[in-house]
């Protein structure tokens, strides 16, 4: 990626690139791997930077690319968004992390760790609205371990419960401090009764700790019915109280947020695990 640096100023270097970019994967929600494709109704791009942001808008489901902060050269800048390509294509085909084995955990850190290195620390004291948003998971290391609790106790996907996994999102309201996490779940059912589908939304409050560390604390869990099942009522299942919390569940976690942009959000777990997001 490293020749990526140089600005392209003739069609030859364009050919080259074009070449490169057709070889990345698109993020996929399952296991699959395919070649992106530039969007059709775009005409062809004439340099670097130009064709770097057609690529990477592919890759993320035509997430824009964010502007190069202050003072950043376009070599630089460059640079950025090829880092962005490297750590997408990274974690492509992993399915959010329950298909990586130890070979994909080492290349999506050393993917996350170049980029958070160019990007350097990240500073939202002066900037929280930098979260606002709605942030679709790409990739977390700590489902890996096969279990939506990652590195923390969860239920187990595909093993002993008949349960998918679909797409999951974080909700950020910057100003209200609320903290959502928003996960598609499929359950399996005898035939021939359809599949449960569910949206779990669980609820929580954040906090900034210092320039970059959020605090989140757990509130409540609102189970709402979808696909054959949207008829029924959502349910609301309550914190449970902290005098019969089990000690490896507090209902309270912090990470840390190691890049930041328009585009992507890098963060590290108080447990070590990696996630990646774009914006949805």
């Amino acid at each position: 990626m490293a020749s990526l640096l140089a600005t392209c100023a003739c069609s030859s270097s364009t050919t080259s690139l074009s070449r490169r970019f057709s070889s990345l994967q698109s993020i996929s929600s399952g296991t699959s791997r395919g070649p992106f494709r530039i969007p059709p109704n775009s005409s062809r791009p004439t340099c670097l930077s130009t064709e770097n942001k057609y690529a990477l808008r592919a890759i993320v489901n035509e997430t824009s690319v964010s502007e190069p902060p202050q003072g950043v050269g376009e070599s630089e800048s460059d640079l950025v968004t090829s880092l962005k390509l490297k750590l997408l294509n990274a974690v492509s085909g992993l399915n959010r992390g329950l298909a990586a084995n130890e070979d994909d955990l080492g290349k999506a850190d050393s993917a996350a760790k170049e980029l958070e290195s160019i990007g350097g620390p990240v500073d939202l004291s002066s900037n929280l609205d930098k979260l606002q948003g709605r942030w679709k998971l790409i990739y977390s290391s700590a489902f890996s371990s096969r279990t939506l609790g990652g590195s923390r106790p969860g239920p187990p996907v595909g093993r002993l419960l008949p349960l998918t996994l679909g797409q999951v999102f974080q909700r950020i309201d910057v100003v209200n401090k609320d903290f959502d996490n928003i996960v598609e779940l499929q359950i399996g059912t005898p035939w021939p009764i359809p599949p449960f589908e569910v949206t779990a939304t669980l609820a929580h409050k954040f906090e900034l700790i210092g320039d970059a560390k959020i605090k989140i604390v757990f509130e409540k869990t609102t189970v709402r019915p979808t696909g054959s099942f949207s008829q029924l009522p959502p349910l609301d299942l309550p914190r449970i109280p902290d005098a019969l919390r089990p000690p490896s569940n507090t209902g309270a976690g912090e990470f840390e947020v190691t890049y930041i942009d328009s585009d992507i959000r890098i963060t590290r777990g108080d447990r070590g695990e990696i996630r990646v997001f774009v914006v949805a």
